[in-house]
């Protein structure tokens, strides 16, 4: 049973006789990986950084939606090619060139393990009486433990955490109603250009993020699994369960304030009660983040094998290789951590954005290239070689994506840089719109003049099922 339990596939393609499922997984595993603390802090700063409650919330469930969108998309990918989503970029980027932007994932993954971390950390410090930093330890090695075991604990786990979230959710969302004067939040609107274009891109950076390893979790879906069912299941879990949880983080900074900004964690669980009800809440919290943070180890895992076995020409890896790249994410995560467990808040926007600037690029180029110009059509075993048809190095789309990141420097807006166009633009920041427009031109203007190296139809390889 064990064994059947742990996962044998890491990069390699999963052969058909392995699929398994149907579209709707990727409703409640998406579902359950947005329902938590996290994704409430992000909403809550729509409305700490100036905006108010209607117009954070209308921009929030724009951005959901459209960075939504562009996720799901990225997730029809999995049943077509059976592949991870960073190895079929070697298609755009060649076999060793897609180690550019995965090297940015993987520093995204372990920003996330941390950023979760703290949270998850205080949740079971306080379940546990051990405090922070044993809580951000014991729930890193819980995290590494499950992301060991592979892709079909995941899917559990999410199943799990759709529904207890959703209880808990539902249940929070009562009595936050109680304490709040809704009508008067809801008549103090005052549109802001800047704050609702904040709100926008907050919950689509939210989204975007899960690009990169999206279609790892619906690569076992059959093949005959139609693309339109996994775009929209993947699709409405995803912004279903952000715009559920931001929207109560919304409402719980607007009527806080310093309350909720000094202890988020303590703050939501305070909402609910004491005794029991409170240790069910914070083991609540720590299971909404173990959910997201498994699919963060596991993705770092992926992107850390993806780096190296383009350069060793490596398609297959043990189990001992598998917990040891899975530990070096953990570590790393941890230490992060506990390195900034104290001023959580004041830099998470920063990093959210940031992320963007250099995952859009590579999401408008990578789905550019699989929808019009290879139009789904992929030499798998090329993948694997730098000599074939991909190249070790695409010049090209390495060259538009570096492109697509300068075009968004005069138009970003951070604490530690400001473009040029900010201020005229009143406050805004537009760059993650800038880094899909820019490249994607550019990349199917390029990529259409040499279709030279696609074949005629999805050539695969014999896989052994082991």
């Amino acid at each position: 049973m064990a064994e059947a339990l742990v996962e044998r596939r890491s990069i390699d393609v999963v052969p058909d006789g392995e699929r398994h499922g149907t579209a709707f997984s990727q409703f409640t595993l998406w579902l359950g990986a947005n329902l938590q603390i996290t994704a409430v802090v992000t909403g809550a700063l729509a409305v700490v950084f100036g905006g108010d409650v209607v117009w954070s919330l209308v921009g929030l469930v724009v951005g959901n939606l459209l960075g939504g969108a562009v996720m799901a998309l990225h997730s029809a990918q999995g049943p077509r090619l059976g592949l991870p989503q960073m190895i079929q970029s070697r298609a755009q980027f060649g076999v060793r060139g897609a180690v550019v932007p995965l090297l940015l994932v993987i520093l995204m993954y372990v920003g996330f393990f941390a950023s979760g971390s703290v949270l998850a950390g205080q949740a079971v410090g306080e379940l546990t009486h051990t405090g922070d930093t044993m809580g951000i330890i014991v729930f890193a090695l819980v995290t590494g433990a499950m992301a060991t075991v592979g892709y079909r604990v995941i899917h559990a786990l999410g199943r799990v955490a759709s529904i207890v979230c959703a209880v808990a959710f539902v249940y929070l969302g009562i009595r936050l109603l109680d304490r709040v004067d809704l009508s008067a939040l809801l008549h103090d609107a005052h549109f802001d250009a800047p704050m609702f274009l904040l709100a926008i891109s907050l919950s689509a950076s939210w989204q975007l993020a899960f690009g990169p390893y999206v279609a790892d979790y619906s690569r076992y879906l059959p093949r005959t699994t139609s693309a339109k069912a996994t775009f929209w299941w993947t699709l409405s879990g995803s912004a279903i369960g952000s715009q559920w949880s931001m929207t109560f983080g919304v409402l719980v900074a607007a009527t806080a304030g310093e309350k909720f900004l000094d202890n988020q964690v303590g703050y939501v669980v305070g909402l609910g009660g004491a005794g029991i009800i409170a240790s069910l809440l914070y083991f609540v919290i720590a299971l909404g983040k173990l959910t997201i943070n498994v699919l963060n180890t596991y993705g770092g895992f992926m992107s850390m094998v993806t780096s190296v076995s383009g350069f060793r020409g490596q398609k297959v890896l043990s189990q001992r290789g598998r917990a040891a790249y899975i530990t070096l994410i953990m570590i790393a995560g941890t230490l992060v951590a506990l390195a900034g467990k104290d001023s959580f808040l004041s830099s998470f926007k920063d990093f959210l954005l940031f992320l963007l600037t250099f995952f859009t690029p590579w999401s408008a180029i990578n789905l550019v290239d699989y929808y019009l110009i290879s139009k789904e059509r992929y030499d798998i075993p090329a993948l694997s070689d730098p000599h074939g048809r991909y190249g070790a190095w695409r010049w090209d789309a390495l060259a538009v994506y570096a492109v697509g990141l300068l075009a968004q420097l005069p138009f970003l807006a951070t604490h530690f840089y400001t473009g040029p166009l900010v201020a005229p633009l009143g406050g805004a920041d537009i760059s993650w719109i800038v880094g899909l427009v820019v490249p994607a031109v550019l990349y199917w203007a390029v990529a259409r003049r040499n279709t030279a190296h696609i074949p005629e139809r999805t050539l695969r390889e014999p896989v052994a099922a082991e």
